[in-house]
């Protein structure tokens, strides 16, 4: 998918691309697989804000997706290609030989009219295609990866990603994902051939607050252009540092290079960690 741009004919459209939506066939969803949005604006069951700096922004439908399709050694064809307002990748519309339609996310190079399948079985490693990562060639490249037999794919899902099967030893796959971890997975779990849709998508400047605001991001405030009372970097007369050995966040816990991962059942199933991670303490 090429970026468009335009002639610079205000400040704000100067710098801003935008997508050129070539590959979108359709402009209209599937309305049996919508579901409407709530706005949560990024606050928790008790009404208080959880998550900073979003609310507002274009409302939204969402789309079904299908993570896991289990719908095992049916041929189903594409229906069409759609644009996706919850995310980069694009989607595709499945169309199976008993006339239920479902969606996925779009490998890139699917066009209308291809036929792929999900199979436990090995089959043909074309994009798109569904198999257990026993059944898959070694130095391919898939996505949608499970992290447990059955339960969908939850890993390697953004625009333009990819993770690369590099050995199957005993029990296990080991598989390099797009931040460069290596990990194990059950060779039984089940992954999508092929890269991500939309490769390009991480190329669009945005170019102006105002189309921020539409994907629902509010300002974010610098915690020392504000208030002591605020953050506990504020105050200071004039440019100040934040006066503290280390950064802190609103609630004044550790910021910037902190280990936040908890999850240590998983540990053994990491063979390397990502760049740049956090050091624990």
């Amino acid at each position: 998918m090429p970026i468009k741009q335009y002639q610079p004919t205000t400040a704000g459209r100067r710098k801003s691309s935008v997508q050129s939506f070539a590959d979108i066939t359709t402009k209209s969803p599937h309305k049996s697989l919508l579901l409407k949005r709530k706005q949560q604006a990024g606050r928790g069951a008790g009404g208080k804000i959880t998550v900073r700096h979003r609310g507002g922004g274009a409302k939204r439908q969402v789309r079904v997706i299908d993570w896991k399709r289990e719908k095992f050694d049916i041929p189903a064809k594409i229906a069409s290609i759609e644009y996706d307002p919850n995310r980069g990748a694009r989607l595709a519309l499945l169309s199976y030989q008993d006339g239920e339609k479902r969606y996925i996310l779009a490998p890139a190079g699917l066009t209308v009219g291809d036929t792929i399948v999900s199979s436990k079985d090995k089959g043909e490693p074309t994009p798109g295609n569904r198999f257990p990562l026993e059944k898959i060639p070694v130095g391919m490249q898939v996505h949608n990866l499970e992290m447990q037999a059955g339960k969908g794919g939850q890993m390697v899902r953004g625009a333009g990603t990819a993770a690369e099967l590099l050995a199957i030893e005993g029990e296990y796959a080991t598989l390099r994902l797009p931040s460069g971890e290596m990990r194990l997975f059950n060779k039984v779990c089940m992954a999508t051939i092929g890269i991500v849709s939309n490769p390009d998508w991480h190329l669009v400047r945005w170019g102006k607050a105002g189309r921020t605001r539409h994907r629902g991001v509010r300002p974010t405030v610098r915690g020392k252009a504000m208030n002591p009372v605020d953050h506990p970097h504020g105050g200071g007369e004039g440019r100040n540092s934040i006066g503290l050995k280390y950064a802190k966040t609103p609630t004044g816990k550790h910021a910037h290079g902190v280990q936040t991962r908890r999850n240590t059942r998983s540990n053994k199933f990491i063979l390397r960690r990502r760049k740049n991670k956090a050091v624990s303490k």
